[in-house]
């Protein structure tokens, strides 16, 4: 048996990062972080896309405790996130508790000693009381089921594991998926290829992109005291009246849909084109998308839509549902993630053997997302229905990671080795949670989105405000959990 640290941190992204600062802070120092890669930074050290970056305001999406007035931009490029984690990571002393290239390949919970045991990808074996799920819902890539993927003779990737030894001018690209990363890296790859043809499935619900950069100036008047602080204030806010129309009524939803096809009918003059850019779904169903230059890229010469599906790929081709040929010489995948999958597909057996799976067979669940009865001592950071249409999850990070140590401190206070959820109450939270969420924009709203598991049942999403989140993680109930002594 190898090494026996108080408390396993698994991924060292941002909820990693933020989860061994608030364990630092309050006095665990016992503890190591898992990382499978090199580097830490999770989303932002592996996607690396041209035009990554972030779409929530870099002032909100970094740590309340570590404000950055020298972000320079309003929305951040993925190296300076990066950079700016790996700071984080330095300042607070969490790098020397980084293990890096240490893939988890099963984590077991011993009944008899109260403990869990931790087995990477090399045959190493650790023990912990308590282990912390940092993996994050956006790191496993998702390829379409398509015929023929294999016979393809170019390069083919996806997004989220870029070649960047493929030198795209002159080339025929085709990008299949019109998500997040795809509004992006279109823009960037249009005027080097020699043509892009773009495969839509769905259109998404594209907002104008506020970004601009901030100048010396501005920087150094974000240093002055309380001013970073104040914008953080402000875009919180802001961005927090997004989630109106999902929480209180769809009606209070309406002016960003207007505002969405306003910035569609001025960057698209062809009627046939924004046709088929018009969403026929309710917006806020999928994920609603930022940018001002990628309808401009789909209005260029060498950039065509298909809406219609891929059905088969050839050799040097795609084929559509109509059997149209399109020519290619690399295909980018711009799919998404297996975000319900990142959760149900890991090797971990809890109480009495139990496996997550079994746990899970109905569904994923949790209790405020955190803890899943059944498994004592393990905590999920962005684990089931914390995700976010509407604002930072590095809030909701922060949130989470205060939950766990004030667990942790419930653990300490009653001499208890491990707390576990009970049944009834994780049953309880999760009878409120579908009664809020199933009648809302995400089921109701006329789409299929990565938001819904198999069953139609959405695993991702919180139905509410962020402030509500956080209110009701500030403390931990101990009649919810049984201590197990």
């Amino acid at each position: 048996m190898g090494e026996q640290p108080g408390i396993v941190i698994v991924g060292s992204g941002f909820a990693g990062i933020c989860m061994a600062v608030k364990l630092k802070e309050a006095g665990y120092h016992d503890f190591v972080i898992l990382e499978k890669a090199g580097e830490p930074g999770g989303t932002w050290r592996d996607n690396t896309y041209p035009g990554c970056a972030c779409d929530v305001p870099s002032h909100m999406y970094s740590f309340s405790f570590e404000l950055n007035p020298g972000w320079s931009r309003m929305f951040a490029p993925q190296e300076e996130i990066q950079r700016y984690l790996r700071a984080c990571a330095d300042k607070y002393g969490v790098t020397p508790h980084i293990r890096h290239g240490k893939t988890v390949t099963a984590l077991e919970y011993d009944d008899e000693r109260r403990s869990w045991s931790v087995t990477t990808g090399d045959g190493e074996t650790l023990r912990a009381n308590a282990v912390v799920s940092a993996i994050g819902a956006l790191h496993i890539p998702k390829y379409p089921d398509i015929a023929g993927r294999e016979v393809f003779a170019g390069p083919a990737f996806h997004s989220a594991t870029w070649d960047h030894s493929v030198d795209l001018t002159g080339k025929r690209v085709a990008v299949i998926g019109t998500g997040a990363s795809a509004v992006q890296f279109v823009p960037r790859i249009a005027p080097r290829a020699a043509h892009v043809t773009v495969f839509q499935r769905t259109p998404p619900w594209l907002q104008p992109k506020p970004d601009f950069a901030f100048s010396p100036r501005a920087r150094r008047l974000l240093r002055l005291p309380g001013a970073a602080r104040a914008l953080r204030y402000g875009i919180y806010w802001a961005l927090e009246t997004r989630a109106l129309g999902f929480a209180v009524h769809p009606r209070l939803i309406k002016g960003h849909e207007r505002m969405a096809l306003r910035h569609l009918e001025r960057q698209v003059p062809d009627p046939g084109l924004r046709r088929a850019l018009t969403p026929d779904y309710t917006i806020g169903c999928k994920r609603v998308l930022i940018s001002s230059d990628y309808y401009p890229a789909l209005t260029r010469d060498n950039v065509s839509l298909v809406t219609d599906a891929v059905t088969e790929i050839r050799e040097r081709s795609l084929v559509d549902a109509t059997g149209r040929e399109h020519p290619a010489d690399v295909i980018i995948h711009g799919t998404g993630f297996k975000v319900v999958d990142a959760l149900t597909e890991q090797n971990i057996l809890g109480r009495g053997g139990l496996s997550i799976q079994d746990a899970w067979k109905d569904g994923v669940e949790a209790y405020h997302g955190i803890a899943a009865s059944g498994f004592p001592n393990l905590f999920f950071l962005l684990g089931p229905n914390t995700g976010l249409g509407h604002n930072s999850v590095v809030f909701m990070i922060e949130s989470q990671a205060r939950y766990v140590v004030e667990c942790l401190r419930l653990l300490s206070r009653t001499r208890a080795r491990a707390l576990d959820v009970r049944p009834e109450a994780q049953a309880a939270f999760n009878r409120r949670l579908r009664a809020r969420l199933d009648p809302l924009v995400w089921n109701a709203g006329g789409c299929r989105s990565w938001y819904l598991d198999e069953h139609g049942v959405n695993r991702t999403i919180w139905p509410g405000f962020t402030f509500e989140y956080w209110a009701r993680t500030r403390r931990v109930k101990p009649g919810d959990y049984e201590l197990i002594h």
